[in-house]
């Protein structure tokens, strides 16, 4: 069993920052990858960003130099500080994991829960 808990949603004014975290936990061999996205409503679920292994990011064009993920191998855990945030960013932010567990040698995605972010004044 694998576990995503994230924590830091919450409703902030536009041009405010907030920082997401996400820590997974369970029967984990190995994290390929994390990240975080987002699904406003009515709309699909997006990548946000993502952070391999290695520490290689990826992010999407509208949050380019506004967000920035990082994480914590030691703790299995993500973190996406947002800054500068836009109305169009409100949306529940979910966490997502590509990872090995320990009963199993493929790899598997796992999400959290989400998280709700609302940017308004």
């Amino acid at each position: 069993q694998v576990q995503l808990v994230e924590s830091g949603g919450g409703l902030v004014q536009p041009g405010g920052s907030l920082r997401l975290s996400c820590a997974a936990s369970g029967s984990i061999r190995s994290i390929n990858a994390m990240g975080w996205y987002r699904q406003a409503p009515g709309k699909q679920r997006e990548l946000v960003a993502r952070i391999t292994y290695v520490g290689s990011t990826m992010y999407a064009d509208s949050v380019k130099g506004r967000f920035t993920i990082s994480k914590h191998s030691g703790k299995n855990a993500v973190y996406l500080q947002m800054n500068s945030l836009k109305p169009e960013a409100t949306a529940v932010y979910f966490c997502h994991a590509l990872l090995t567990t320990t009963s199993a040698w493929e790899t598997s995605d796992y999400w959290g829960q989400g998280t709700q972010v609302t940017v308004s004044s």
